[in-house]
């Protein structure tokens, strides 16, 4: 092109130019850019070449500024013809126009005009330039390969932290953490200087990796570099430490930080929240505000998560209310979160008021109230709302949204409705044909749910296994849950849990020579399988009940309370089942129900909290046939409702009713 033949010409032009011309051109370059400005916001195209036609040739500054107000407005196919235009003017490029023309290329995906940008570097003299280089090896990262850009990254002589970042920053994004440490071990080796955010990526590569070890090595090159007290440095090692599992070391290195921003707080109270240390993280909150940091969305919906339990409904409600106070603006992402807290606190008709203020309703705030509802044993209200979120054309229903209302169909026993959204998932998983098999089990199709799992080819998946041996346990088909026990055991021979149903089954078969040989097996390969534990909170504080367990201060109390309501039981001809031979806990099948976790911590809250209001229970494992049977019993002799969250869904316990139907 013309222009990079008339550079020469270009350069005589400035030297020929006054001071106080110069500084005429640079005024009027700034009159030009700013209507050129407004030119492209207005996107009036006659503007635009009226401002093209008033711009000078002399100066760069103006178009400069256009091509990047264009960028940084996203109007890439703007700041293209921008710089097509400074070129057919005559007007000479220079290592500020191509970072930005190299940008505009990399984001319209246009890898031959960013060659062609490539060539008017070279012909520029401009190729050595460090800012010119950079965008130059972002550019083909992005738009060709991590190996170009490489190739080029290696033959550039101005390489600076920037250009090192830049190519680290590639290797993340093509998922070769590794490599991006290895990177940042060279730039350490070549003595370039190491910024914030050279280390802050090479930091972010380590917790992709997961090395604990390196990460406490980039921890000490920060503290030689001092670095340490950065805030973007000391978020990245949070940040990293959490991925790699040790909270210790984060909570060490949080403690110590000098400077803490709301990142700061999310992060470690996400890493409480992701390792289950629910209740610090609810204290670090509480600190937080103290210390007068204010919260924002992010760490919002990071906390929520910590409260979605019934034992934290309380913290649940403060820091809704703490929200409602404070005037924060709720974002969709923050009321779904508040949403699904309160479903898993199992309080539902404060989900659905929140679901109900929601105007624009996404696919996410549809699944966690059908999934919710289900799991809460409403299948025919899952079913319901389903129906009204498909009347809404602005939702896309994906796969999350159909394994809900699958989950619905199978608390409903809606079996033909389920067959129906089943044929309409496009990309199934596991998920989804687990589900169907538990469809068709608790609807006692167990001829078509064999199969159906045939002709899946998914006899291998454990999961799927569990979900007819949940049938079998409803209708009572042993034989069948005795194959499905010993297949399970063939697929996890380390599974404690499926040798203490293979030895229940034998015990209700009254094989006791067999359940010696299971628990002798166990002891043999060293399985220990996990014991049953309740919990229920009353007055902030989690009292936490074993099988059979009198170690708590009221347990005498605990225990006449249960033989009060034992007796009133067998008078009204409501005593449990004893049915054991399908269930996975070891020490309840040797205990009476009525000493199992749950009904100890049940009993407690019986004896503890005022007359009339709900009881809310947590079990670690599935809920016993026996005990299903005397909650119902309690519920209407102590006109009480129960709540008991188990590994898989809520009961409801009213007037002698669940809300699972009995489908446990």
């Amino acid at each position: 092109m013309e222009v990079l033949s008339s550079t020469h010409r270009q350069a005589l032009f400035f030297a020929g130019t006054s001071q106080s011309q110069s500084y005429a051109l640079h005024g009027n370059a700034r009159k030009v850019q700013s209507f050129a400005a407004g030119a492209v916001k207005s996107g009036g195209a006659v503007l635009t070449h009226k401002a093209f036609d008033e711009m000078p040739l002399s100066s760069t500054f103006a178009w400069n500024n256009l091509i990047q107000a264009s960028v940084a407005g996203g109007d890439i196919g703007h700041a293209i013809l921008v710089y097509q235009q400074m070129l057919s003017r005559g007007v000479c490029p220079d290592k500020h126009t191509l970072p930005r023309v190299l940008t505009a290329s990399r984001l319209s995906g246009d890898l031959l005009f960013g060659k062609q940008v490539h060539g008017h570097a070279l012909k520029l003299g401009l190729y050595g330039d460090r800012y010119v280089g950079t965008a130059l090896i972002e550019m083909y990262g992005w738009l060709d390969s991590i190996g170009a850009a490489r190739s080029l990254f290696d033959k550039f002589t101005c390489k600076d932290s920037v250009s090192w970042t830049v190519l680290a920053r590639l290797y993340l994004t093509e998922n070769k953490p590794q490599l991006a440490l290895d990177l940042f071990g060279e730039m350490v080796n070549s003595g370039v200087t190491i910024d914030s955010v050279a280390l802050a990526t090479a930091i972010g590569a380590c917790g992709r990796v997961k090395s604990l070890h390196e990460g406490r090595k980039l921890q000490e090159i920060a503290r030689r570099c001092g670095l340490e007290s950065d805030v973007l440095v000391g978020n990245s090692l949070l940040h990293m430490y959490i991925d790699c599992g040790s909270i210790d070391d984060a909570r060490g290195l949080f403690d110590q930080m000098p400077n803490r921003d709301v990142i700061s707080w999310t992060t470690i109270i996400h890493g409480y929240v992701k390792q289950g240390g629910f209740n610090e993280s609810l204290k670090l909150f509480q600190q937080m505000n103290k210390d007068g940091m204010k919260p924002d969305a992010i760490l919002i919906s990071a906390l929520l998560p910590a409260c979605a339990r019934m034992t934290a409904c309380k913290h649940g409600k403060e820091i809704h209310g703490h929200l409602l106070r404070s005037g924060m603006k709720l974002n969709l992402t923050v009321q779904n979160a508040i949403m699904d807290m309160y479903m898993k606190a199992s309080c539902l008709e404060y989900a659905y008021k929140i679901f109900k203020e929601i105007d624009s309703k996404d696919v996410i705030s549809w699944t966690v109230m059908i999934l919710g509802y289900s799991l809460h044993g409403e299948g025919k209200l899952a079913l319901s709302l389903f129906h009204k979120m498909k009347e809404d054309a602005g939702i896309q229903i994906d796969e999350l949204a159909y394994g809900a209302v699958l989950h619905a169909c199978v608390t409903a026993c809606a079996v033909e409705e389920g067959k129906f959204y089943f044929n309409c998932i496009r990309n199934r998983n596991i998920t989804h044909y687990t589900l169907m098999v538990s469809l068709l089990a608790h609807a006692g199709l167990f001829d078509e749910a064999s199969a159906f799992i045939e002709e899946s080819q998914i006899e291998r998946h454990v999961e799927v296994l569990r979900a007819l041996l949940d049938g079998c346990r409803i209708h009572h088909e042993v034989k069948l849950g005795k194959r499905i026990i010993e297949q399970l055991c063939e697929l996890e021979p380390l599974n404690a849990d499926n040798y203490v149903l293979q030895s229940n089954w034998f015990a209700h078969q009254e094989k006791w020579d067999m359940v010696d040989n299971s628990k002798e097996m166990m002891n043999d390969m060293g399985l220990k399988p996990q014991k049953a534990y309740s919990w229920i909170e009353h007055r902030n504080k989690v009292h936490v009940f074993g099988t059979g367990d009198v170690s708590h201060p009221r347990s005498e109390k605990i225990y006449w309370q249960l033989e009060q309501l034992k007796e009133r039981m067998r008078k009204e001809g409501l005593l449990p089942d004893l049915d054991f031979s399908l269930h996975d806990v070891d020490e309840e099948r040797e205990c009476s129900p009525m000493a199992h976790s749950e009904m100890l911590a049940v009993s407690f809250g019986l004896i503890s909290k005022q007359v009339g209001t709900a009881i809310r229970v947590t079990k670690n494992h599935r809920v016993c046939v026996g005990c299903h049977d005397a909650l119902k019993a309690i519920s209407k002799l102590e006109q009480r409702e129960v709540i008991v969250k188990d590994l898989r869904r809520f009961y409801h316990f009213r007037d002698g009713l669940c809300s699972c139907c009995d489908l446990q």
